[in-house]
């Protein structure tokens, strides 16, 4: 089929095209180190207007990228990450906003990461890549909206580790955006979230194929590890009623009849497998280990005396806080301290909880009542003045 030929939905961007911006100018790191430069991928949907007031910066959480809607190709058949939510007519409605969409640094679809060559050396990072903070990931989007000549976002958006950039452009950056919308997101990891975490950088770690990070330089790769890494994950963006409805014990083959010894395997497990066989093939391992460190780190208070509320009152912005109620891995609890904060600090804030059986995945996933939440919120600031 011919790019001409496809006829994509009226509430598609349509076909969309990467960019790539290059950075030589020197950024140093919230951990002492320096990257000498670094390439930054990106995607935009929309029309920015005249005065430059009607952009919206996209955040995207550990295994997101900057593909987050419309389709690169006429033979796409999945589109962006968040194209439920992205296009004319839907919450981030581009027939109003100029999207921006980056793929943060540390990752693995273009962005400078651990595949990308040191200069130093002539070969790929692997594990040398530096550690990174969420704060690093702000001030690269902070080139980007200086390269665009944005010098305010109409909103800072993001979901899970998306929001906690949000919230730190709404912190380090107060003056450059006007809303800020962390959905499904923290203050900071609790340490059931880091044990977790840990567990899945274990299962890379332990995989022989991992040769200390360096596994490009031996042409080999720890899919295995990386796989069981992402089942791990998955298991916890997911809700117990949610696998109970999709699966339940349902089996996909073998047999509990009496006389049978053919072995059992449930629904739900194959599931999983594939799974993690799917994103070993287009995630990079040392990419899933700095990702999950960069959450680890975030703790938004942690300069302001572990105190939410003077950290809060360095911003400027409205906020709109949106949690879902089977979300046990960001839960309500989380997104309610975050309002709480707010509230404490005077700032203005809308908050909403959602019904959904989707776990922490919910914020991805079509749902009419967080539909209809984002887009009321959205349409909101396209009938302000900035």
């Amino acid at each position: 089929m011919k790019q001409s030929q496809r006829q994509f939905p009226p509430d598609s961007v349509g076909l969309v095209q990467p960019q790539t911006l290059h950075c030589d100018q020197p950024l140093l790191l919230a951990n002492g180190r320096q990257l000498d430069g670094y390439d930054l991928v990106f995607e935009t949907y929309g029309q920015l207007n005249r005065d430059k007031t009607n952009a919206v910066l996209i955040c995207h959480a550990l295994s997101g990228n900057h593909h987050a809607a419309g389709f690169h190709t006429a033979e796409d058949q999945k589109p962006g990450w968040w194209d439920n939510y992205i296009g004319p007519g839907k919450p981030i409605d581009t027939d109003h906003f100029f999207v921006v969409s980056p793929n943060n640094i540390g990752g693995c679809h273009g962005s400078t990461g651990p595949r990308s060559i040191n200069p130093q050396t002539g070969k790929p990072w692997g594990a040398d890549f530096p550690n990174l903070r969420v704060r690093d990931w702000v001030e690269t989007q902070v080139f980007l909206a200086d390269h665009l000549g944005i010098e305010q976002w109409a909103a800072v958006i993001g979901g899970s580790l998306g929001g906690m950039q949000a919230m730190r452009w709404a912190l380090e950056y107060p003056g450059r955006l006007r809303h800020c919308v962390a959905i499904a997101s923290a203050m900071k990891l609790t340490a059931q979230n880091i044990a977790f975490n840990e567990t899945a950088r274990q299962a890379i770690l332990s995989d022989p194929h991992f040769f200390d990070g360096d596994y490009a330089a031996r042409d080999s790769y720890p899919k295995k590890g990386l796989s069981v890494a992402r089942m791990i994950g998955h298991i916890t963006y997911l809700s117990d009623d949610g696998m109970g409805q999709k699966f339940g014990r349902e089996l996909r083959s073998g047999s509990f009849e009496r006389g049978t010894d053919e072995p059992v395997e449930f629904e739900v497990e194959s599931y999983l497998r594939h799974q993690g066989d799917a994103f070993s093939q287009r995630f990079d391992a040392n990419t899933y280990l700095l990702m999950t460190k960069a959450l680890d780190y975030f703790d938004l208070a942690r300069e302001y005396d572990n105190d939410p509320i003077a950290a809060f009152r360095h911003a400027r912005c409205r906020f709109l806080v949106i949690a879902f109620t089977t979300d046990w891995r960001f839960s309500p609890l989380r997104s309610r301290e975050i309002v709480d904060a707010l509230i404490g600090a005077n700032r203005a804030v809308s908050y909403a909880e959602i019904d959904s059986h989707f776990g922490h995945d919910a914020f991805l996933i079509p749902n009419r009542r967080y539909s209809d939440v984002f887009r009321r919120y959205m349409l909101n600031i396209c009938r302000e003045s900035p």
